[in-house]
């Protein structure tokens, strides 16, 4: 039987590897039938009792005494908490920001005017959704870092009005998240978290305005609440517990891929940890370390939980043909280091990210390396991407016709709208073509 300190190994040549990994890799994905009708409840009246339901909520859920006067964040309350941060943190979070938003500028996507030989003039604009939800973190730990992730790329796309909400067990929320808050232009902020912030960003309540997309990293009951509005609301994605897969090889510090694999675990019970190497010493030593390093971590319940769970470390011969394993597994964060890694990259279609080479750690990229950390899991990198300004922004085009156009393609589009046997749209082309 595995020890609740030690990484589970498994060889990629054995006959059961398929159904070790698989077992391994589903578990998590599975979801409670008891949250779903759960967070349906919840939602249901929500929709129905606006106020009078978030208030029951944030009472039991988020521990606010007087939801009418306290469920918003008081403008003294951000400054209060600009007071309790020190300056290093402050010029460090102000930094990721600059980096952040930058990245994301260089994400817009340019109005389009085309005209082409028949005639025919296209315009293309791109304009931003008028109202975003972001969702903060605050359960096993508090991150300024995704408040950042989550609305710089809206107010990059030139959203109108960011509208946060957060959860706060103990009536009190991170002081950074605040100041992270305010860095990103938020000016309504409330203390209210779970399904029941989905909810009411979704069908408003008299103290919440209903928004055009959601957005943000949260727990299961976050996850679910975001599957079950998803026709009524925009959403990102649903994200679900962190997950890390690290490909490497011998020449590589052991003690630094176990920190990196920790660096997911420490996050959730239900974090992914998982390790591809092509030597089984090497394994071993990254195996010994995540022991060593569990004894003395401040989040050892949670690290030692998430890796008895869903951590692994495969075994393969050789590292160069580890791809079909990454796109199967599809992880949010691949990192690669071993060598000619860059020589498999393009073969790899299914990541959230990929960070390149030992100096690259996915740590850095929750922070301040640019792109958004709020990323597809559990698979959904087989068909989906990362948060972006794309999640804020929609095309308009617009078509003019001249009559030269109306008499070289009209005849063909009214062909095909007979083919199709939609007779007023073949006469709707053929009286132009008769007209003068």
């Amino acid at each position: 039987m595995m020890r609740a300190d030690m990484v589970k190994i498994i060889k990629y040549n054995e006959k059961s590897f398929n159904s070790n990994l698989d077992r391994r890799i589903n578990s998590k994905r599975l979801q409670s039938n008891k949250i779903e009708l759960a967070v349906k409840k919840i939602l249901n009246d929500i929709k129905r009792n606006k106020d009078k339901a978030l208030f029951k909520y944030a009472k039991k859920f988020d521990n606010i005494k007087n939801p009418n006067r306290d469920l918003k964040v008081k403008s003294s309350e951000i400054k209060k908490a600009k007071n309790l941060c020190t300056s290093d943190s402050i010029k460090a979070l102000k930094l990721a920001a600059n980096r952040i938003e930058k990245f994301h500028k260089n994400q817009m996507p340019k109005n389009v005017i085309y005209k082409d030989k028949e005639g025919m003039s296209i315009k293309t604009r791109w304009l931003p959704i008028e109202r975003a939800g972001v969702y903060a973190p605050g359960g096993k730990a508090s991150y300024p870092s995704s408040v950042l992730m989550s609305a710089i790329p809206a107010k990059v796309a030139g959203v109108n009005e960011i509208i946060m909400t957060v959860p706060s067990s103990s009536g009190e929320i991170n002081p950074l998240t605040l100041v992270a808050a305010e860095l990103c232009g938020i000016k309504k902020i409330f203390r209210v978290g779970g399904a029941q912030a989905i909810g009411a960003l979704t069908y408003g309540t008299e103290t919440i305005d209903p928004v055009d997309v959601i957005v943000g990293p949260g727990n299961q009951w976050v996850a679910e609440a975001k599957k079950q509005v998803v026709r009524d609301v925009n959403i990102d994605m649903f994200a679900g517990p962190s997950e890390i897969l690290i490909v490497a090889d011998k020449s590589n510090n052991p003690e630094w891929v176990a920190y990196d694999m920790l660096a997911q675990s420490e996050h959730d019970e239900s974090a992914q940890s998982i390790l591809i190497t092509d030597d089984d010493l090497f394994a071993k030593e990254v195996s010994n370390n995540i022991k060593s390093i569990i004894k003395t971590s401040d989040r050892s319940d949670i690290i030692k939980k998430s890796i008895n769970r869903n951590g692994l470390i495969i075994i393969i011969n050789d590292l160069k043909k580890s791809y079909d394993l990454i796109n199967k597994i599809a992880p949010e964060h691949l990192s690669l280091m071993f060598k000619d890694a860059q020589k498999i990259e393009e073969n790899i279609t299914n990541a959230g990210v990929i960070f390149m080479g030992k100096w690259t750690p996915e740590a850095m990229g929750d922070y301040i390396m640019g792109p958004s950390h709020v990323l597809p899991t559990n698979g959904a990198s087989k068909n989906s991407s990362g948060l972006s300004v794309y999640n804020f922004i929609k095309k308009i085009s617009s078509i003019k016709n001249s009559q030269k156009t109306i008499k070289i393609l009209g005849p063909s589009a009214r062909i095909i709208a007979e083919c199709e046997g939609l007779d007023a749209h073949a006469k709707s082309i053929q009286v132009r073509l008769n007209g003068k």
